[in-house]
């Protein structure tokens, strides 16, 4: 064992002894490799299953055995309001009041829902601004919505670069394109975190300039709930669309959740593809053909609560509550700052490697982004091969996002020893 590597197992040691959440670890199910729990820096793309997760959802089953269709009322959690229990906790996750978020259908599908509603564009105000390189289903939805208005994504869609030489843009480049382009501009879409470099980009500041410029603003959350600190509600963001597979580990394919402002709850005169469950409750069974949507984000749901999945949701939002975001941050933060002051050491003088997520912990989220030049790949191969499970992005690109919920200081050191000598072989 190298010198080195005993002083970064001993600081991991001390702190896995101070950490608060130490034992949060405890309530996730770890994959295993060669009889042992892998180190899982990969909840940026599909979180670990909580321990609850098969016990609520044998609840619902064994209640849906019991009642049949009088389960939606009488079952221990009735169906039929299933959608509400999820009100509060993600209210607290984004930063928002109860009615303004619900959890329904999938990111990409309430992506649609909500530009359908927030991108009315005009002759001249007919422009989409985004960060360049977003997450393929971003732009398709993007353009597709560009091209459903008759529009042209190469004239209606602006994406900003980094500049000459950056890998990620800073929040003066985006509000001097907002105030450049601010006059065509109908809607300024963002993600919270950017999925390919790890950067978190400044929420309010970008609200405040899209308004400012007569545009909506709204975000894509997928990497950034339960990831970092939200205030959409005080930051006046117009919507947000998030999944909930990522850092919520709420399972493959999870329902996903949006929020939408108050000041939009009662505006019925939004354009937007109702669906039933959307309707006034009151109302609901009536069959009229008449659509009046329901106070708040509620209002733009199609269908009722889909009970087995949001069930493995449910296991989890109890642990984000139990936990809170507070010490989730603080800890994500401090693992993060550990896990790059490790790679730092490991790179060294490799100048073929490069972090290029931001070093400032107030840019960034639990993930670092890490490019290669050559050999990333095989590295990334290797690493998985070893029972270190992180992520790789075309083209060059191993993502390792430590999850403060399950993530040890410990699992830093596997991976960075275990990074150091997988390129001691690739000089």
């Amino acid at each position: 064992m190298n010198s080195h590597h005993a002083s970064w197992i001993d600081q991991a040691a001390q702190l896995d002894a101070e950490d608060a959440l130490a034992s949060y670890r405890e309530y996730f199910a770890f994959p295993q490799r060669d009889h042992r729990p892998v180190a899982y820096f990969c909840g940026n793309s599909l979180g670990l299953q909580p321990a609850r997760a098969e016990t609520i959802v044998l609840e619902e089953l064994e209640d849906w055995r019991r009642f049949g269709v009088e389960g939606h009322f009488q079952s221990r959690r009735p169906w039929y309001s299933y959608h509400r229990w999820f009100a509060e906790p993600l209210a607290r996750l984004v930063g928002a009041l109860p009615h303004e978020v619900v959890a329904m259908n999938t990111l990409t599908v309430n992506l649609h829902l909500m530009m359908t509603s927030f991108y009315r564009p005009t002759p001249e105000r007919h422009a989409i601004l985004c960060a360049g390189g977003e997450f393929p289903s971003d732009r398709y939805a993007i353009e597709s919505q560009i091209r459903l208005h008759g529009l042209d994504p190469a004239t209606s869609m602006i994406e900003l670069a980094p500049r000459e030489g950056a890998s990620t843009l800073t929040t003066e480049d985006i509000l001097e394109a907002i105030a450049a382009r601010g006059q065509e501009t109908a809607l300024v879409l963002f993600s919270g975190v950017h999925f390919y470099t790890g950067q978190l980009f400044d929420i309010a500041a970008i609200t405040k300039a899209a308004h400012d410029a007569g545009a909506m603003a709204g975000f894509d959350l997928a990497h950034a709930i339960g990831n970092v600190e939200l205030s959409l509600h005080d930051w006046d963001a117009d919507f947000a669309v998030w999944c909930s597979y990522k850092y919520l580990n709420g399972g493959p394919g999870a329902v996903a959740g949006l929020y939408v402002h108050e000041r939009y709850a009662d505006r019925a005169d939004l354009p937007r593809l109702a669906g039933w469950w959307g309707n006034d409750e009151a109302t609901r069974f009536s069959m009229a053909h008449s659509f009046v949507p329901t106070h708040g984000a509620d209002g733009w749901q199609l269908s009722n609560a889909q009970v087995l999945p949001l069930a493995v949701l449910m296991s989890s939002l109890e642990i984000f509550d139990r936990a809170g975001m507070d010490r989730i941050s603080a800890k994500r933060d401090q693992l993060t700052g550990f896990l790059e002051r490790l790679l730092q050491e490991v790179i060294a003088s490799r100048d073929w490697i490069r972090i290029i997520t931001p070093s400032d912990a107030a840019r960034r989220g639990a993930q670092l982004s890490v490019h290669f030049d050559r050999h990333g790949r095989e590295i990334f191969e290797q690493l998985i091969a070893q029972g270190v499970i992180v992520d790789w992005r075309t083209p060059s690109v191993i993502r390792m996002a430590p999850a403060p919920l399950y993530t040890s200081f410990a699992d830093v050191v596997r991976l960075a020893t275990t990074l150091e000598t997988l390129l001691a072989a690739h000089q």
